[in-house]
């Protein structure tokens, strides 16, 4: 047996594994085992070198011994013996499904313990095995013939020692079962020699690779030792040349096994091709289904190269293997029978949207047991059961949980903590881990997550490793031929349009196709939940980026002649903001004015966009669609901006045709809610808020205090002697003069101050960050201002200014407190002057 030369020299196996530690020729690459094959380090250990040292100074040795009792004698047998070793090291068959081949170079080596001394049996042995190392190992020989010519040179020693016993001298059967114990010693030393050395090459437990390429040899080893028998016997018989008449006999034999086999290989590779077909439709199954889920594929690469990885650590056999192998890929097909806003809900699941979830273990095991997989269905519909007893559907715990389920469920927990989901963040692997292995003996198995607390970076490194398989695919799938559908083509604007097709996988398409359908959908709802028009546009905005790319986003709605912008947000913003397009003018003005979309427009036609020399802007497209589909009154435009040239496709017009009828009536919605809200609380005469508007910002200010002093002053103010006004001059010059003291209020306050009327005469102010002191004189120039102002209107100076104050938060902390300590500071004021006579006079803060 050879090590790196890709057979033995009696029925070897390969060990392509180790041919990563010396680079050589593998014939046969495809036939390495994944478990040797997961780690090829670069170099060869030092271990292993050592290895090679002993081997060979053992063979030294051996050497020594043979050729000092070495009675030369040159024989044309010898010559002929030592031509029949080099060729029939050439002559190997593989049996199909075996990893390792069976050459006809070990029948000659035992009958040379036979017929030949133990110097001249080594010799042509060593000749051997040097041309089978030469001839199939391209680089590094020197390490490779050194060992291999020292394995066979030592386990030739050691059986022919065996063979030299004086052992069942007086039984007929004596050679032929010496002969056998001389086999079986070959097979255990070469056998063992060469698993050491991929042992230590691999880093791989001697006993594990020695059970997985060896053990099934030791047949064709006593085989070899019954054919060696009966070629001795013959030369016995008929003399040596028969040995030479036996060779084609022996050829035919080969070439028959080697023909037969190779039949055999080829209807084993057509099965592996066939399985590996039904492999790569599982896997875009599967794909598909968790393109549903909006998951990346690499999910199931990853589930499933760790839970066969966790599987090998475990000792699972071939059959439990082969079943985790298709659960891993196919544990959320039940998906199928859950609705798609529950698999694609951002956020946390309701109670009966979360018994909805679970039946996709049921489902899934129910279609897999209809596809045929036996060991399939139980393992995907364990696949959420918990170790200690609560998880569904059945309850099971510990033991009586499916060992592929329990490496399942760790391992896809551990997959889904380390990705991002859509209703959270993906979390670092190190920190998923640490989760995982918090949970062992309460929702998972202790053994399953030891093994991945031990070995899952190595696990994750594998992943990356081996890529999904996955085609590439056109997104824009173009079909020249088809003019148009039996029912024509909805009529809209002929724009121009550059359209740049990206490559996506299959998977992504799927994705993509339900994440527009999602988010439309979102979109919809959201809508159909916002009242306000800020709100209302900010929600259209946030959904729309993840269908449309853009870097700023208008919403321009008409009034009269000029499209005012309502919602503005992104590069720019400020400058989009101050804009006043009129209609037909601009790109979003011919939008509106025409009711026909833009693709790729300039955005620097916009009127008062870029005739400032100040303003500067990087944004080289836009894409515009009407406003007003569906509504009565709305007229407007949507208008997206992006910094690249040529940036929006008919794909993007069409989604964003798809929502705007949808947005046009939200709007709507919300611009006649604010008119009506604005109706309602302002007041008809004086055109101030009335009680109602009031009450809500001061409400709004409590909630959000200022954050430079976190205070403010609240007025009541009161006129004096209206009354009077009202009785004397009538009720027509009281409200004119409630006219000019409103207006007088208005203008001398500042932009930050707030003025409302709350009934009769009665007015309130708001000062965010005044306090008490700082008011004597502001509220002293109102008194002078109104007294003027009922001056110039009556002829009388007959009216004053009655003021309450109350400061928040010394006063109160709620709307109520506020205005019931101002009223009652306003009345107690008024009452004070009325006694003192001074009802005319100055107010005085006190």
């Amino acid at each position: 047996m050879n090590w790196l030369t890709g057979s033995t020299s009696g029925g070897g196996q390969q060990a392509p594994a180790v041919l990563g530690v010396l680079p050589a020729a593998d014939p046969d690459p495809g036939d390495q085992a994944p478990e040797l094959a997961a780690t090829k380090p670069k170099t060869l250990p030092l271990g292993a070198r050592l290895y090679i040292a002993a081997m060979c100074l053992a063979a030294c040795y051996c050497l020594q011994l043979a050729f000092q009792t070495w009675q030369p004698e040159l024989r044309l047998s010898l010559l002929l013996y030592v031509v029949v070793a080099v060729i029939s090291s050439g002559m190997k068959v593989r049996p199909p499904g075996v990893a390792g081949n069976i050459s006809v170079n070990f029948v000659f080596t035992l009958f040379g313990l036979l017929e030949f001394q133990l110097a001249e049996t080594l010799a042509f042995a060593a000749i051997g095995a040097a041309a089978q190392t030469l001839w199939q190992s391209r680089r590094n020989r020197n390490l490779h013939l050194a060992f291999n010519v020292a394995c066979v040179v030592v386990t030739v020693s050691a059986s022919a020692f065996i063979f030299s016993l004086h052992l069942f001298l007086h039984w007929s059967e004596g050679p032929l079962i010496r002969l056998t114990l001389a086999a079986t010693v070959y097979f255990v030393i070469n056998t063992l020699s060469v698993s050491i050395m991929i042992a230590l090459a691999e880093r791989h437990p001697i006993q594990n690779v020695w059970r997985q390429f060896y053990s099934w040899l030791f047949s064709y080893y006593l085989l070899g030792a019954s054919l060696a028998e009966m070629v001795h016997l013959s030369v016995v018989q008929l003399g040596w040349t028969f040995a030479v008449a036996f060779l084609p006999m022996l050829y035919v034999i080969f070439r028959s096994y080697r023909l037969y086999f190779s039949k055999l290989q080829q209807e084993r590779l057509h099965a592996e091709s066939m399985a590996s077909l039904h492999v790569r439709t599982i896997e875009a199954l599967a794909m598909a289904i968790e393109a549903k889920d909006e998951c990346t594929h690499e999910h199931l690469r990853r589930v499933q190269v760790y839970s066969l990885a966790v599987a090998r650590h475990l000792n699972l056999d071939k059959d439990q293997m082969q079943a985790l192998h298709a659960a891993s890929i196919l544990h959320d097909i039940g998906k199928l029978a859950v609705p798609d806003y529950i698999i694609s809900k951002p956020g946390k699941l309701t109670p009966e949207e979360f018994e909805k979830m679970k039946v996709h273990t049921v489902v899934g095991a129910a279609i897999l047991e209809q596809v045929g997989f036996p060991a399939v269905p139980p393992i995907v519909r364990s696949h959420h059961e918990r170790w200690d007893g609560t998880g569904y559907p059945d309850g099971l715990q510990g033991e009586q949980i499916p060992i592929g389920a329990r490496i399942l469920t760790a391992v896809d927990c551990l997959d889904a903590l380390a990705t991002d989901r859509q209703y959270r963040r993906a979390l670092p692997l190190d920190e998923a881990m640490g989760y995982i292995a918090g949970l062992a003996g309460k929702q998972f198995d202790p053994r399953v997550v030891a093994v991945l607390e031990k070995h899952y970076l190595e696990f994750e490194a594998a992943t990356r490793a081996t890529p999904l398989r996955a085609t590439k695919l056109d997104k824009t799938f173009v079909v020249s031929r088809g003019d148009a559908p039996a029912a024509g083509f909805e009529k809209h604007s002929e724009a121009k349009t550059t359209q740049t097709a990206s490559p996506q996988t299959f998977v992504d398409s799927i994705v993509s196709a339900r994440q527009e359908v999602q988010t439309i959908l979102e979109i919809t709802h959201d809508l159909s939940a916002s009242l306000r028009l800020e709100e209302t546009l900010s929600v259209v905005a946030q959904r729309l980026r993840q269908l449309v790319p853009f870097d700023c986003i208008a919403v321009y709605i008409r009034e009269g002649g000029v499209l005012i912008p309502k919602y503005v947000n992104g590069d720019n913003s400020r400058v989009f903001a101050s804009l006043a397009i009129p209609v037909g003018e601009g790109l979003s003005g011919w939008v509106v004015e025409n009711q026909k979309p833009i693709i790729n427009g300039n955005p620097s036609v916009e009127p008062g966009y870029l005739n400032n020399a100040s303003k500067f802007s990087l944004l080289s497209a836009a894409l515009s669609v009407p406003l007003g589909e569906g509504t009565d009154e709305l007229s407007g435009a949507l208008t997206l901006y992006h910094t690249e040239r040529d940036s929006y496709s008919r794909d993007h017009l069409r989604v964003l045709l798809a929502v705007t009828p949808r947005i046009s009536r939200a709007i709507e919605s919300a611009l006649r809610l604010q008119y009506a809200q604005r109706q309602a609380s302002t007041d008809e005469l004086t055109t101030l808020p009335n009680a109602r508007g009031f009450y809500l910002h001061l409400q709004e200010n409590l909630a959000q205090p200022n954050t430079q002093t976190g205070c403010f002053a609240l007025l009541v103010c009161d006129l004096d002697e209206f009354k009077y006004i009202n009785d004397s001059f009538g009720h027509l010059t009281g409200n004119d003069l409630l006219k000019r003291a409103a207006l007088i209020l208005q203008n001398n306050c500042r932009e930050a101050d707030y003025v409302a009327r709350l009934g009769g005469d009665e007015f309130v102010l708001i000062f965010p960050g005044a306090r008490r002191e700082e008011l004597e004189p502001r509220i002293n120039n109102l008194d002078r201002l109104i007294r003027q102002a009922c001056q110039d209107l009556c002829g009388e100076d007959c009216v004053g200014l009655s003021v309450g104050i109350a400061c928040y938060p010394e006063d109160g902390s709620d709307p109520d407190n506020l205005l019931s300590h101002a009223d009652h500071d306003m009345y107690r004021e008024k009452r004070a002057r009325k006694n003192a006579g001074k009802s005319l006079t100055l107010f005085k803060v006190s």
